[in-house]
């Protein structure tokens, strides 16, 4: 199986929703013109693709200087376990640098994840819940 990367383009919503659907990552998939939004407000885009499928993305929100907020990372169910979401963050850490912090929310199911790729639990932050 070849994995193709890419950056600096946003695929197809639909694919988008297929792969939060398929990830298991929690995103309002039925709100497809805020699925649009949420992607044409973020300014740093890798995905993975095989053939013209695409199969993974993470979504950050960045200066490109200081801090960077990863703001999803997902990764189709059939293609979880092969290192693709390890490589959206390596490709989004070498597209920010290594003056720029990189911080997630982190759902509940992937807490043992994201240790294990180099991610360092913080007990510092705070959050205000939307409210729709």
């Amino acid at each position: 199986m070849e994995i193709i990367y890419k950056s600096g383009i946003t695929p197809e919503t639909d694919s988008i929703i297929e792969v939060y659907n398929s990830s298991g990552l929690n995103r309002p998939t039925s709100d497809r013109d805020r699925i649009v939004e949420m992607y044409a407000n973020s300014n740093l885009v890798v995905t993975a693709w095989v053939n013209d499928q695409l199969v993974g993305i993470a979504r950050s929100l960045t200066d490109f200087c200081y801090c960077c907020y990863l703001s999803d990372l997902a990764v189709r169910k059939d293609y979880q376990k092969h290192g693709i979401g390890k490589q959206l963050i390596n490709l989004t850490r070498e597209k920010i640098g290594p003056k720029t912090t990189l911080l997630l929310l982190s759902a509940p199911s992937a807490m043992e994840y994201y240790p294990k790729i180099g991610f360092r639990k913080v007990e510092n932050g705070f959050i205000i819940d939307r409210t729709q």
